[in-house]
């Protein structure tokens, strides 16, 4: 499918226009923000496409490409949940074994194409969705941990480090963080078209084929973001660094 850029300017305008009018008559917040990630999202896309078009014909540029990408996703996750330095060494690993371990499967069955072109995109899609899920199972079990602070300093005070006490509330954090992606699989065709059937229809190809591919990210992120999500809640401290140091807890792993 060929696209128009002049055309794609305009109802890029004409969206953004109408965004930045609605919250405006509407008085709400952030339009600000609005700016800020529309700017960023069309740099970052822009300079993004540049990038896969090089990879594409130098392939060995993918490794780089995905090494800084999972870097990037560890720090925002990280950053997200609170957490210092260890616990993103934490997040970096969960997302890392997640990730690559459904593309593994995905390469080594030949369900893809052994190409940059075929698994490059894919491995994007993996590792953003452990990001996500990173993040929630984080914040959850932290959230989780205050909400029950007492029961949590009871496993302490019993003999337990700070990991052995979290994993208390590691489960239902776990759990919690997986919730978008099942009613998403659950929803697929029904309520909404994802996004990668979306792409591959206007892209050309047969709907059949669309399917197979939207089947493949919709299950592979089923188990990127379980690995992730159990990883990381058992990684990572269940309190932020401060409020451990405040309780005296030395913070040494299981």
């Amino acid at each position: 499918m060929e696209v128009e850029p002049i055309r794609t300017g305009i109802a890029l305008v004409l969206l953004f226009s109408g965004a930045f009018a609605v919250m405006t008559v509407s008085g709400l917040r952030f339009r600000k923000e609005l700016v800020i990630a529309s700017l960023r999202a069309f740099v970052q896309l822009s300079a993004v496409a540049l990038i896969i078009a090089w990879i594409f014909t130098h392939p060995q540029g993918a490794v780089v490409y995905l090494a800084v990408m999972l870097l990037v996703a560890a720090y925002t996750s990280n950053r997200r949940i609170g957490g210092d330095r260890r616990d993103g060494l934490g997040v970096l690993l969960a997302i890392f074994l997640g990730a690559s371990a459904t593309v593994s499967i995905v390469a080594l069955t030949g369900a893809l194409e052994f190409s940059a072109q075929a698994l490059l995109p894919f491995s994007a899609q993996m590792i953003g969705g452990a990001m996500t899920t990173a993040s929630l199972a984080g914040v959850r079990l932290r959230d989780d941990v205050r909400d029950q602070l007492t029961t949590f300093e009871g496993y302490v005070a019993l003999g337990a480090t700070y990991r052995q006490a979290g994993r208390e509330f590691a489960g239902r954090a776990s759990e919690r963080s997986l919730f978008p992606t099942l009613d998403q699989t659950k929803s697929a065709g029904l309520v909404t078209l994802p996004g990668a059937f979306v792409g591959m229809l206007l892209g050309g190809a047969s709907p059949l084929a669309a399917a197979q591919v939207q089947l493949l990210v919709l299950i592979g992120l089923l188990l990127v973001q379980a690995i992730t999500a159990v990883v990381t809640t058992r990684l990572i401290s269940p309190l932020p660094p401060s409020l451990g140091q405040n309780a005296g807890q030395p913070r040494v792993a299981a």
